[in-house]
């Protein structure tokens, strides 16, 4: 398991006007006279004022997930003088990335995220402290990176993380501040175990493995992130000013296609494992072989994309079923597959010739290795292969007129 590296503090040279000394009759921060300026309109709202913009440069919030989410909630939280920010993501700008993750641009492209979304940032506000933290958030290095901030924002797409940052936060007392997208819905919530429910009161565990597409999969409406990464945002904001925020104990939906928003009240559930009358949780784990980060098991065998171009070249070729739901496969199709979505799979087992070796293809190899675990449950008695890597490392290895996504 990878430790945590050392994160990346912005520390530009402080301007004097500006000096960040307490102020002795508050303990907070001053702002200097640029600052005043800028958060001028903060300063006429009677609930924010001088002391709340104080309060905001005192903060210290941190983002995990420089994408979708991350991108929006970063760039509001800067510019509302958010004073030390932190992001941490392991990715690197991708040009499928630039439909929805306004942080970033064309000429970042290849660039690891933290770096494109800090110099965004300080763009948008000098002022800032980033703090920049370019690996994976696991067990290991969650506590440890989560101790130094105030407040984390959950900006992540998949179950396995989500737990991860839920976990985290409530054995450290610490609220989450939840965001999630797929195509038109979007969800909102503070996860807070100390006032209210977590994100393990309203689902107690993750999700199976296959059961919840991600938005890889099943694509996402460019605008819907900005509309839920500033509700994050402005739930931050509202935390810092008055430790409170609405959406404690409250899960918002939102359909970016019916514009319609609805908020359900959630409970905290007393029998909770994590944050109960008698929790069981009490170290932090790992759930790599949920939603989309699942990793093939020694069980599943899986084929390369260089030795299937070789087999599809021999005598004797093997089945070949793509996985994908339908609108993947409108945009890039595997030569010579047949189509069976995962869903369909058990019940179209009867497709299949056992006296032929299959290949089950899908994104990144994630779920046909499912595929392969799926029909053996079911009592399929063939010889099942998973390509490894998925149609997007076919198109790397072997067909570059193939389009990855």
């Amino acid at each position: 398991m990878r430790p945590p590296s050392k994160s990346h503090l912005d520390n530009a040279p402080a301007v004097k006007k500006n000096s960040a000394a307490p102020a002795p009759e508050t303990g907070l921060p001053e702002l200097g006279r640029e600052e005043i300026f800028r958060y001028s309109r903060h300063l006429l709202l009677p609930e924010v004022g001088l002391t709340g913009q104080k309060k905001l440069k005192n903060s210290r919030v941190l983002l995990v997930g420089a994408g979708g989410l991350g991108s929006p909630a970063a760039m509001y939280l800067a510019a509302a003088g958010i004073g030390h920010i932190g992001i941490i993501d392991n990715d690197r700008v991708d040009e499928s990335n630039l439909q929805r993750q306004i942080i970033h641009g064309s000429k970042d492209i290849g660039r690891p995220k933290t770096a494109s979304a800090r110099k965004s940032i300080r763009r948008i506000n000098p002022h800032i402290h980033v703090m920049t933290y370019d690996t994976t958030l696991s067990s290991a290095n969650a506590l440890e990176i989560f101790s130094g901030f105030d407040i984390i924002v959950d900006g992540t797409d998949n179950f396995a993380v989500r737990y991860l940052i839920n976990d985290a936060c409530a054995l450290l007392g610490k609220p989450d501040v939840y965001g999630a997208v797929y195509r038109f819905e979007g969800q909102a919530s503070v996860f807070d175990a100390k006032r209210g429910c977590c994100l393990r009161c309203l689902m107690p565990e993750p999700p199976a493995p296959g059961d919840v597409p991600s938005c890889g999969e099943g694509g996402v409406l460019g605008v819907l992130p900005g509309i839920v990464g500033c509700i994050q945002a402005a739930e931050v904001i509202r935390l810092i000013l008055s430790d409170e925020a609405s959406l404690i104990s409250k899960l918002l939906t939102f359909d970016a296609w019916t514009m319609r928003f609805h908020t359900f009240v959630v409970p905290k559930n007393t029998d909770c494992p994590l944050c109960g009358e008698n929790p069981r949780i009490r170290v932090l784990t790992d759930y790599e072989q949920f939603c989309g980060q699942r990793r093939a098991p020694d069980s599943v065998e899986e084929i390369s994309p260089k030795a299937l171009e070789a087999l599809l070249g021999g005598g004797v070729k093997p089945q070949i079923i793509d996985v994908r739901l339908p609108e993947e496969m409108e945009i890039s199709r595997f030569p010579g597959a047949k189509a069976i979505p995962l869903k369909q799979l058990a019940r179209r087992m009867n497709e299949l010739d056992p006296a032929q070796d299959v290949v089950f293809v899908c994104k990144q190899g994630d779920k046909s290795a499912v595929a392969v675990e799926m029909l053996r449950e079911e009592g399929y008695t063939g010889r099942m292969l998973s390509l490894k890597g998925g149609l997007n490392a076919w198109a790397g290895e072997v067909d570059a007129s193939m389009t990855a996504y």
